[in-house]
């Protein structure tokens, strides 16, 4: 399989070279998922200057920070939102170059000699904290298997995760995109103007979370619910087609589900809690 796309891979770079200079990662996603459209998490990543939105330093102040609960999203409804990205330059690696570079702890002060970053930069220290989310989590997930967490340091290992988790290759991404607006966005109001149920077989996706590291690298994870595509507008007229995730349980999603629950007065298992994607995740499903 893995020589067969690689061949593959070879036609597409001759062909490309004919036409327009497609990027690797868009011939890799035409040969690994060639009937799913590329989220615009993705795009962003191989075109950067399309996605100039501003980041924000308070986790309380993003999208992802706002929790609700599943019967109250519907047309009409208002809330509050702010639309971020992660830092900007983060590049996609092709994964022969993200596989080249080190990823642990031990090997930060070489890992940061061979990317040029200064020891002890805010950058630096981003990249420390996601070595070390990365690799509790990877414990983590020996312990206890049932909820496992991966870092995917490509676009390559990231698609073998959600084919492993979801167990077949035959999947598709949905992600965040203010529509009408390249820069950045201001926490306003929204009015939810549609809800559209993402179908999801059996329950199970896979979530990609953008980490802050010196190119791009997503945490992954499985969780089981449902999730939806909302249009919303704002208060200044920004328009937005968000993923919202919804899920009944607290294990293995972090503090921050749980504190959801208790700031909405529900109990983990009895509703499910929603939030919307930030537009740097991803959300995969079954065809």
């Amino acid at each position: 399989m893995a020589r067969s796309l690689a061949a593959l891979l070879l036609l597409l770079v001759a062909a490309a070279g004919a036409s327009h200079a497609a990027s690797p990662a868009e011939m890799y996603w035409k040969i690994a998922l060639p009937t799913s459209p590329m989220p615009g998490a993705i795009r962003d990543l191989i075109s950067p200057a399309s996605s100039a939105a501003s980041a924000s330093k308070d986790k309380e102040d993003t999208v992802g920070s706002v929790f609700f609960l599943e019967k109250d999203l519907f047309p009409g409804s208002k809330m509050t939102l702010h639309f971020t990205r992660a830092t900007a330059g983060a590049a996609l690696l092709p994964r022969g170059r993200a596989d080249s570079v080190p990823f642990a702890s031990e090997k930060l002060p070489e890992i940061l000699s061979q990317l040029s970053i200064p020891a002890g930069s805010p950058t630096a220290d981003a990249m420390r904290s996601t070595l070390a989310v990365c690799e509790a989590a990877r414990i983590a997930s020996e312990t206890a298997p049932k909820h496992k967490h991966y870092c995917a340091t490509s676009l390559e290992s990231m698609v073998e995760l959600v084919a492993s988790s979801l167990g077949t290759r035959d999947v598709h991404a949905v992600s965040t995109e203010v529509v009408n607006r390249a820069g950045p966005t201001p926490r306003q109001a929204y009015r939810v103007e549609a809800v559209r149920p993402v179908p999801v077989p059996g329950g199970d996706m896979v979530a990609c979370h953008r980490m802050p590291y010196a190119y791009a690298v997503f945490g992954v994870h499985g969780i089981k619910g449902a999730a939806y595509t909302v249009t919303l507008a704002g208060a200044d007229g920004t328009m937005a087609e968000a993923v919202a995730a919804c899920h009944g349980d607290v294990d293995g999603h972090g503090v921050a589900v749980a504190e959801a629950y208790k700031r909405l007065g529900v109990a983990p298992g009895k509703v499910a809690v929603c939030h919307f994607l930030p537009q740097d995740d991803m959300l995969w499903v079954r065809n």
